[in-house]
């Protein structure tokens, strides 16, 4: 049973979460997740993407004060959360391959000082005997296991290298292990648990709805076309097309490209280098479009993709609610579409006996795969609201009549008016033609096409000739595979299979048994209502301001553009056009670090946008329970600083008083309850303010010099390079604080 969480502490996590990462509130069953770390119990928490499961293994050990160890699958998806937290003042680092031995010196050094609350690491690194070494020596606080799926045999990512964890159970009998995913079922749950040897632990499933995602099957009539159509119109937008096969992403890529797209394809044959360049390109904006094949996509934190396209049908829902999960992570809409043509389930289906035969999959294996392709192949030929059918293939109810986000719901799905009909003539095509055919000769039979097959058979000379020349023929298409997948219509096996009638087709064409068939979507596509209450009071050219302020700064720095701010937080500013910093620390996602860091900036542009405009700023209502920030320092209020005066923030007045003292960085962090990283910007602050005679209480002599010598060689306002000179030896504060104290501190950004 979990014990209420006290007070105090309470306090502290929403306090922490407030200044860290500006956010008001927690989201369903977060609290419960971090109790549990907090508590030092075993957990496994299902949580969707963008349900926020990162948040549950961040805010441990920030509030405990210790160091807990991520392990993650990917190094580019270490690289981006790490890139997050720093940029919020979180104590971060990660060990992996690409990083020198003079950087993984840095980052073993603050780790054993006791600097950092967060490790990520691969699992490979992480089981070796040197890192179970430096894990005693550290005094670990819990492990987190992410994307834990992986080490499941069950899961639809199932990696090898996950099952060595089993070992962190016996190494650190006493240490707590917390697994994190976003898709599993039962089955899955199940082993997870068995594979890491969790006792007892809590339980944590959140809801598999993504709200804010609207879901769209379109018959694929025209690949290309209907590829195109969606994505101009959403220009200028992220989006992530998936493929089936490695030569459909190049030849789609190329299509987009030569209608002017911003697009490059991705798939595991591509040089590595290759597909590092296609991710650092779209993580910064300099792609749009990627298409690629499930090998994308883990490692993609992007939080503002608006569009996932499936050009054809994946093999599961669990892949397709994985896949699908990566649009819209930052709470806004975004919108789904599948491609769809019974042709992929047969594509599927041929892979995966083929696998089978050549001894990759079991008979059982073989199975289970079969199984959720009916799954997926129900999914995409049904006519129930998308977002009821994904929560209840999760066990879930969904307790709307109307999702309001979906084809189905939002009226776009349409049955022909006469489906008994034409079912009856494309059923008599196939019986006239003796069931000898394949898909391709049944359509050009019914389209009254004159190929050269046809003339040799004759079968221009059939009743059924031309009965549905109306049509195009890709539309014949798609309708013979609705019968397929209703049974109506059977393909045999092999090389060159043809289509034969299922066992109540003789029914339909005795007139005894209707049949309704799909019309391809010939509705526009309506904004879901979620999408059209995001924009509510958004001044569209103030927040294109802001994306290009943003795009400017991330491109500045090398950071993808959502670290510097996502699109719920652009949105919040040119919907409340805020005119102080205190107004700005109440907009959604930004925290302290950040108001600090950017504040002045985004406020200028505001300002500077309003005035061009006429408008007034500070339009729109602001919560009256956010914190205000810290005063602002001299040598940071500059231009327009009298709108940014704030009153006092008792816990940085405290730290003045102990900095006076000559009392360490640590020292004033316990005393004052707050995160060494927020210490260090007090620490920065004192420094612009009073001009301390020296930096000895709070930094090596020798280190001091040394910075000193690197920003007048490297500095030219940008941390980074002075980092980097000096090999990761010293710690990004450190340089700030030197820079403050040689008074640079209001003139040099992290990268």
């Amino acid at each position: 049973m979990t014990i209420p969480m006290p007070t105090p502490t309470l306090d502290r996590i929403h306090d922490l979460v407030r200044r860290t990462w500006g956010h008001d509130e927690l989201r369903p069953l977060q609290l419960e997740a971090i109790q549990a770390g907090l508590e030092g119990r075993d957990s496994l928490v299902v949580l969707p993407t963008g349900g926020g499961k990162s948040l549950c293994y961040q805010v441990p050990p920030l509030v405990a004060g210790r160091l807990d160890v991520v392990v993650s699958p990917l190094i580019a998806l270490m690289k981006d959360q790490v890139d997050g937290l720093v940029a919020n003042g979180y104590p971060a680092a990660a060990l992996h391959s690409l990083i020198s031995p003079a950087e993984q010196r840095a980052v073993e050094d603050r780790l054993l000082a006791g600097e950092l609350r967060l490790l990520f690491v691969a699992p490979e690194r992480l089981v070796s005997e040197a890192f179970m070494t430096l894990m005693q020596r550290a005094n670990v606080g819990a492990f987190a296991i992410d994307e834990a799926h992986c080490i499941s045999q069950w899961g639809h990512d199932f990696r090898p290298e996950y099952r060595q964890l089993a070992l962190l159970r016996r190494r650190f009998p006493g240490v707590a292990m917390h697994a994190f995913t976003a898709t599993a079922t039962e089955p899955v749950r199940a082993d997870i648990v068995a594979q890491l040897g969790l006792r007892d632990p809590l339980i944590i499933v959140g809801p598999f709805d993504r709200p804010n995602l609207s879901y769209r099957i379109q018959p694929r009539l025209d690949r290309e076309g209907q590829l195109l159509e969606l994505l101009r119109a959403r220009a200028g937008q992220a989006a992530i097309v998936y493929c089936l096969s490695r030569a459909d992403t190049e030849s789609l890529a190329a299509t987009l490209q030569a209608a002017g797209m911003r697009a490059a394809a991705y798939h595991a044959g591509l040089e590595g280098a290759t597909r590092q360049r296609v991710q650092e390109d779209f993580l910064a904006e300099r792609l749009d479009v990627v298409v690629a094949t499930v090998a994308f996509g883990m490692g993609i934190d992007r939080s503002d993709v608006r569009l996932v396209v499936h050009a054809a049908a994946p093999k599961s829902i669990e892949h397709y609610q994985q896949e699908t999960g990566r649009a819209g992570r930052d709470g806004l809409p975004a919108d789904c579409v599948l491609l769809y043509s019974a042709a992929d389930i047969l594509r599927w289906e041929s892979l995966l006996t083929k696998r089978a035969q050549e001894g990759e999959l079991t008979p059982e294996g073989l199975g289970g795969q079969l199984t959720a392709l009916r799954a997926i192949q129900r999914f995409c030929g049904g006519v129930l609201c998308r977002h009821r059918s994904l929560s209840e293939h999760f066990g879930q109810p969904y307790p709307n009549a109307n999702c309001g986000a979906c084809d189905v719901c939002l009226g776009e799905v349409q049955f022909m008016a006469d489906g008994t009909v034409v079912a009856q003539k494309l059923l008599s095509a196939v019986a006239r033609t003796g069931g000898r055919f394949g898909v391709t000769h049944v359509v050009a039979v019914l389209s009254g096409a004159q190929t050269e097959t046809v003339r040799r058979w004759n079968h221009d000379q059939l009743s059924v000739y031309g009965l549905l020349k109306e049509l195009p023929r890709p539309a014949i298409t798609q309708l013979v595979y609705q019968l397929l997948d209703q049974g109506l219509l059977r393909q045999t096996e092999g090389d060159r299979p043809v289509v034969i009638l299922g066992d109540e087709a003789a029914a339909v064409l005795r007139g005894e048994l209707p049949v309704r068939l799909l019309l391809p979507a010939v509705k526009r596509a309506e904004r879901s209502v979620a999408d059209a209450a995001s924009w509510t009071g958004v001044d569209m050219g103030l927040y294109e301001a802001l994306r290009e302020l943003r795009t400017r700064i991330a491109r500045e720095r090398g950071l993808p553009a959502y670290i510097v701010f996502g699109d719920a937080t652009l949105r919040d500013m040119a919907r409340l056009r805020p005119a102080s910093m205190g107004a700005l620390i109440h907009v959604k996602g930004i925290g302290e670090r950040k108001l600090a860091d950017l504040g002045e900036t985004f406020l200028d542009t505001i300002t500077a946008y309003c005035q061009a405009h006429g408008l007034e700023q500070g339009a729109g209502p602001l919560p009256p329970s956010r914190p205000l920030p810290p005063t602002p320092s001299p040598k940071t209020a500059g231009r327009g600083g009298e709108r940014r005066r704030e009153r006092a923030n008792p816990a940085r007045d405290e730290a003045f008083q102990r900095f006076a003292a000559g009392e360490s960085v640590t020292t004033v962090s316990l005393a004052t309850g707050r995160a060494e990283s927020t210490v260090w910007g007090y620490l920065q602050d004192f420094i612009a303010e009073r001009a301390p005679a020296d930096l000895g209480a709070w930094l090596d002599p020798r280190a001091q010099a040394a910075i000193e010598g690197a920003l007048a060689t490297h500095g030219g306002g940008f941390l980074r390079p002075v980092f980097e000179a000096l090999g990761g030896s010293v710690t990004y504060e450190e340089i700030r604080a030197v820079a403050a104290w040689k008074g640079g501190g209001g003139g040099v950004a992290d990268s």
